[in-house]
């Protein structure tokens, strides 16, 4: 064997010496193919050694811990390629001749080795060996026409090709098994950081994946020229705003006997001059200007005390745009009425244009809607709202931009 290899070892030398350059095209593509081919051939000779070495505990004979330390010593492999290794090398042992005859031939190459081998086995306990012995037929064929990831997709209905009677039963049964993983699997984390932020990680089932996606991926695209968030502020702003819609809609259930809200309490001259923080009533703490901006929405209760600490409002309903003022509100604007935004009325919040703490009355004349992130920029930047003459919100952008 090592007198062959050396030859062939020999005959690469003198290809890589070879000028590609003074070369045809065709003869380029037909070498690029023989290349491709012997690759695939030195792999199956590759796994095969890999496997007799590990068979006769040559790795520990030699002072390793297992083959796949010993291979990554001695290969000056990555700790994680050296197992893949020696695991591939063990299904390619006791895969159908079959699979080892295409690899050996240079017909497939690694990875759909690993995919075919792993359908075969699946075949073989849902449809018996003669299933599988079709199976290695029709996945070697494919494997002339797809990569690996198209082969495994592909493979996940070969029932259908070499055993009809039993795949409706084993995609079934396949498909319990999926959902009956998923949901011992699903879970969600939730760190607190010292800062007050969240951390969330975590794994949906199917279904569960499948609402999220629903309802935050309409709120994800980008709301207008304007919007310079990234991807994961726009996703994280979805989702903040799939809370509030949450909060709004009232049929939460109750938290420590009170209907689910959340608390912020302030200062009432603090606020108005936007020189303290306010509380949450998790203990947290947010700027003036963040609490100015909850405060203009109804699933927000602020709790604004004077400076005695005795209590101002405790939201006042007179403060909140809810109820037939709401209403009007909507049909008046349709949704965020920032320019170039098209957020429907039940993402958007009800903003004081004249804010609450500065005097500003609760009437239409004095009210936008405005979504999430419209609400925040508004608040945070030099852009001011008013109402135009037709009695419909006009925007005007900060002097630099204009």
């Amino acid at each position: 064997m090592i007198d062959a290899l050396e030859q062939a070892e020999a005959a690469v030398v003198a290809c890589f010496d070879a000028s590609a350059w003074a070369a045809s095209e065709p003869d380029l593509v037909a070498a690029l193919d023989a290349t491709h081919r012997l690759e695939q051939r030195l792999a199956a000779v590759k796994l095969t050694l890999v496997r007799e070495l590990d068979g006769r505990g040559t790795a520990t004979a030699q002072g390793a811990s297992c083959t796949a330390v010993w291979l990554r010593d001695r290969l000056r492999l990555g700790v994680g390629a050296a197992r893949r290794l020696v695991a591939l090398a063990a299904t390619f042992d006791t895969s159908p001749a079959g699979v080892r005859d295409a690899l050996a031939g240079g017909l497939v190459d690694i990875e759909q080795v690993r995919v075919i081998a792993e359908t075969v086995e699946t075949v073989h306990t849902a449809a018996g060996p003669a299933a599988a012995d079709k199976a290695v037929g029709v996945l070697v064929e494919w494997a002339a026409q797809f990569d690996a990831t198209l082969l495994r997709k592909l493979g996940t209905r070969i029932l259908d090709h070499v055993a009809p009677e039993v795949a409706d039963a084993a995609a079934e049964a396949a498909l319990r098994a999926d959902e009956s993983r998923a949901a011992r699997d699903r879970h969600l984390t939730i760190s607190e950081q010292p800062d007050g932020r969240l951390r969330l990680s975590g794994i949906l089932d199917t279904e569960a994946a499948a609402l999220l996606r629903a309802t935050i991926d309409p709120l994800t695209a980008p709301t207008g020229p304007d919007d310079t968030r990234t991807p994961g502020q726009r996703r994280h702003d979805a989702l903040a705003d799939v809370c509030r819609l949450a909060l709004r809609g009232g049929e939460l259930p109750d938290h420590g006997g009170d209907p689910t809200q959340l608390v912020v309490t302030a200062t009432y001259d603090g606020l108005t001059r936007q020189l303290s923080a306010g509380a949450l009533d998790t203990g947290l703490h947010l700027t003036a200007e963040a609490v100015r901006r909850l405060a203009c929405d109804a699933a927000v209760l602020p709790a604004i005390l004077g400076s005695a600490g005795q209590p101002l409002d405790v939201g006042r309903q007179r403060r909140l745009i809810t109820g037939p003022l709401r209403r009007a509100l909507v049909l008046r604007d349709r949704g965020c009425a920032f320019p170039g935004c098209d957020r429907p009325p039940r993402w958007c919040d009800a903003h004081h244009i004249q804010h609450w703490t500065d005097g500003g009355p609760t009437c239409l004349a004095n009210a936008v809607l405005l979504c999430g992130h419209h609400h925040r920029h508004v608040h945070h930047s030099d852009w001011t709202v008013h109402l135009a003459n037709d009695g419909h919100p006009e925007f005007v952008p900060p002097a630099w931009l204009d």
